[in-house]
């Protein structure tokens, strides 16, 4: 019997604190229009003093269970997907599922920047694909304002912090990840980067000063990498899943720049209507934003048993990923949960 992995947990965690972008005037020399014009960016959410990327993922995780019905203990795996670990060492999954209590579970991180959800999100199906799992939480997050320099106007107004959560479960329905594209340009690593803190450049009093511990970013090169890795990624994963955009119920993209958006939906040739979009209130939640995104839609729009998502971003390193992803009926999975193969 072919096994497949259905979403049946999804949740998400936002911190308390908005910047807006007129308090972003008080702080760097910009302004509301032009952070608007150019990145669609209305807001974002900042991290309090004693929130970490662990802290907030344990939120998101938890909503994702509840919203599954299913307690932590019965999780086989957690991943982690972040840019911002809480630490070099231990893994922030690990400090994840020490919070949840997911005391029978393995759990490691992954890191491939913005398209870290997407690359989890294919590596827990496979996890349950191949028969070794049956329970696999996925979850990113990112603290990002703790890494900008807030004299740097070109990259301050575009991140900002959170976390979001999918439970990946085993099932004999048809659903699941249908196809996925993960791409590398490594020769575009200098393009994106946080170059303080590891093995290469160990932090000391001259790295904090020179600031290398702030991400850099050169725009112009991201933009046009992005444009193409987003649109051909896409129409590759529709292609290997066999269907078309108008199967699609939704994209869900990474919530980087409303253009780069703009560029993605003319390239599949949809309606703007076809993208779901919420970067105007949170910015650039770099992993966390394509299931920051997937969650918000469900809770505002829901979706139905067969309905196709597509889900795509780019990312430092450089990557890119894009997958389609056909819904479950959730309920029936939850349903069946006390009998069948995939009983707990």
């Amino acid at each position: 019997m072919p096994r497949y992995a259905a979403v049946t947990g999804w949740g998400h965690y936002a911190p308390e604190k908005v910047l807006t972008n007129k308090d972003l005037e008080s702080i760097v020399d910009t302004n509301d229009e032009w952070i608007r014009t150019r990145t669609g960016i209305s807001e974002r959410r900042i991290a309090a003093p004693d929130e970490s990327t662990s802290s907030m993922c344990s939120v998101a995780a938890r909503r994702a269970l509840d919203q599954a019905q299913m307690a932590a203990i019965d999780l086989d795996l957690v991943i982690c997907a972040s840019t911002t670990p809480d630490h070099l060492l231990p893994a922030t999954a690990c400090l994840i599922q020490h919070n949840l209590g997911a005391a029978n579970a393995g759990a490691f991180d992954l890191n491939t920047a913005c398209t870290g959800f997407v690359y989890a999100l294919v590596v827990g199906t496979q996890f349950i694909q191949s028969g070794t799992y049956d329970r696999v939480l996925v979850v990113a997050g990112e603290t990002l304002s703790r890494f900008l320099n807030w004299n740097d106007r070109n990259t301050c107004i575009l991140f900002g912090d959170g976390a979001g959560a999918v439970v990946l479960e085993a099932t004999d329905q048809p659903c699941g990840v249908l196809s996925s594209v993960l791409g590398s340009q490594g020769d575009g690593a200098h393009l994106l980067t946080i170059e303080g803190g590891g093995s290469k450049t160990p932090s000391s009093a001259e790295s904090v000063a020179s600031g290398e511990h702030y991400i850099h970013m050169k725009g112009s090169e991201i933009f046009k990498f992005a444009v193409r890795s987003m649109g051909q990624s896409a129409g590759e994963a529709l292609s290997k899943a066999k269907i078309t955009t108008s199967d699609l119920r939704k994209v869900i993209p990474h919530q980087a720049n409303i253009r780069i958006l703009k560029a993605t939906q003319e390239a599949l040739g949809l309606p703007w209507e076809s993208l779901f979009i919420n970067m105007d209130r949170y910015g650039n939640t770099s992993a966390a934003s394509v299931p920051i995104a997937l969650s918000e839609f469900i809770e505002c729009e829901g979706a139905s048993p067969g309905d196709n998502l597509l889900f795509v971003a780019f990312g430092g390193g450089l990557t890119w990923a894009a997958a389609v992803l056909r819904w479950a009926d959730v309920d029936a999975i939850i349903a069946k949960r006390v009998e069948g193969p995939y009983a707990i």
